[in-house]
């Protein structure tokens, strides 16, 4: 039986209230500034979806080395005081997955660290365990609509937006609450399908997700590495004065 066939996003109960999103404005783009709140963007979304789910204990997900969602994951359920497990390749740690430990969260290191093989034992994990699996990317209705209603909060309504794009979550839910706006992603690794992508526009990186932006590259900002700094440089060449960047960890 699906949990969430019925839900209603404004009926979740949450009792944990994370600061508004803040914005800053760099060399003419308003940057939306989730580099501040400890574990991103995706814990505002975590946060909502764990809240969604009381009865369940333990949450658990599948990383890659590099992924911020093993940290934001770990700031949710240590503030609803729920498990968490994460599976990631086996090698070298990173400071994700070292911060992610810090708060209490259980890494599995996984040899032949493929995609489907995290995933497969993540899978396995929440059967021996009776735990709940998230899905890849957080692609589901309550965390795109959590990244829609931390938009709309900035009481704002953007013309042109950019974020990087793997999964397309967050930038649906960004086209959720701003409909009007121009929306551009800059694609990282995966290749996005029509529906992961919405209505964006995209061009495509040329580093590989694990591969760091090279300083030269890298926005005026904290940003990750692996990530959101590699966005920086199409908008510098293509984005509009007053363009909107979603800056989504540190």
């Amino acid at each position: 039986m699906n949990k969430f066939l019925d839900y209603k996003y404004n009926h979740i109960k949450c009792d944990v209230e994370l600061p508004k999103p803040i914005i800053q404005w760099f060399e003419g783009v308003q940057v939306v500034r989730d580099d501040l709140l400890n574990g991103g963007t995706k814990r505002r979304a975590f946060t909502m979806y764990i809240a969604s789910l009381p009865d369940v204990d333990e949450f658990v997900y599948a990383s890659p080395r590099q992924g911020y969602a093993q940290l934001s994951l770990a700031y949710a359920c240590r503030d609803l005081n729920k498990k968490c497990t994460v599976t990631i390749p086996k090698g070298k740690k990173t400071w994700l997955t070292h911060e992610a430990e810090k708060l209490g969260c259980n890494i599995i290191q996984v040899p032949m660290g493929y995609l489907s093989n995290i995933q497969a034992k993540a899978r396995y994990y929440c059967e021996d365990n009776n735990a709940h699996l998230i899905p890849f990317g957080g692609d589901h209705p309550i965390i795109i609509e959590a990244m829609c209603e931390a938009a709309k909060s900035l009481n704002i309504k953007p013309k042109e937006v950019w974020t990087v794009m793997s999964s397309g979550v967050l930038s649906r839910g960004l086209q959720m609450a701003w409909p009007d706006a121009k929306v551009y992603g800059v694609r990282i690794g995966h290749k996005t399908t029509k529906r992961e992508r919405g209505r964006a526009e995209t061009f495509i990186s040329k580093y590989k997700f694990q591969q760091d932006c090279k300083e030269s590259e890298r926005p005026p900002f904290p940003s990750s590495l692996t990530y959101d700094s590699k966005a920086w440089s199409f908008i510098k060449e293509h984005a509009s004065d007053g363009a909107l960047f979603w800056n989504v960890g540190k």
